[in-house]
């Protein structure tokens, strides 16, 4: 039998690998993403987020409120509400819909809140899905609009594959957070914290910095992740919305 130098058979061993896992990729099954628009959904999160998960490759279903009782959740691995109004998204998809999300997050499914989808997914509110351990320190909300600056934690770093260092971030009025003292929920855990604040309106001052800006938790057999700010609409940030959808989707950390 004809033997090949030892590089020879090297390369060829490392040739084949690689080849597996360019055909893995070319094979891989989309991340099957439900994006929520409909009333509460405000502004440019949407397209935004839709084009961002688009370009990674992800299938994208925008729905309406009544679509949830029809199964568009169904074969669906990740529910994304993004920012306007907490009370207006929950309100539309009313106590059928929630239960539906609820259920489809319990039974294994992910759900990304961006801003007001944060609020949905927090605890205490009438018209919110309790998917998380977490109540908003104040109900004075309107915190105001700009720049703020977070930074990642080591996990927050594990997940999205970014640097430690502070980075600024879109911030519109999102949820500031604290545990809601649920004993049927597992803690959260934070991915990234404030480090600057807005506090307009008369809201409490002092309460968001080093609070959590993004944070992870579960919810019976599914993944949950929620995001104050708008990583979606902040420029180098983009990246934070694929990889927890990913994550999301039963995906391992980086």
């Amino acid at each position: 039998m004809k033997s090949f130098p030892r590089p020879f058979c090297c390369l060829a061993v490392i040739l084949v690998f690689l080849g597996s896992i360019a055909a893995r990729a070319e094979n891989a099954t989309p991340v099957r993403v439900a994006l929520y628009e409909d009333a509460g959904a405000a502004g440019k999160g949407v397209p935004y987020t839709k084009a961002i998960l688009t370009q990674a490759g992800c299938t994208v279903t925008v729905f309406k409120a009544e679509d949830l009782s029809h199964g568009v959740l169904e074969n669906k691995d990740v529910v994304v509400f993004t920012g306007g109004s907490g009370s207006k998204e929950g309100n539309s998809i009313g106590d059928a819909g929630r239960e539906v999300v609820k259920k489809f997050v319990r039974e294994g499914g992910g759900y990304l809140g961006i801003c007001a989808g944060a609020y949905l997914a927090c605890s205490k509110f009438t018209w919110s899905l309790g998917l998380l351990d977490a109540q908003t320190v104040s109900q004075k909300w309107r915190r105001g609009r700009g720049d703020v600056e977070m930074e990642l934690t080591p996990e927050g770093q594990r997940l999205t594959a970014l640097p430690a260092e502070k980075k600024t971030v879109r911030y519109d009025n999102g949820p500031i957070i604290k545990p809601a003292g649920r004993t049927d929920l597992t803690p959260y855990e934070p991915l990234a914290l404030f480090r600057t604040e807005m506090a307009e309106n008369g809201t409490p001052a002092g309460v968001m910095v080093n609070s959590p800006a993004i944070v992870k938790g579960q919810f019976g057999k599914g993944r949950v992740i929620i995001s104050s700010p708008h990583p979606e609409q902040t420029p180098g940030l983009e990246i934070i919305v694929e990889q927890a959808v990913h994550w999301l989707a039963g995906g391992e950390k980086p």
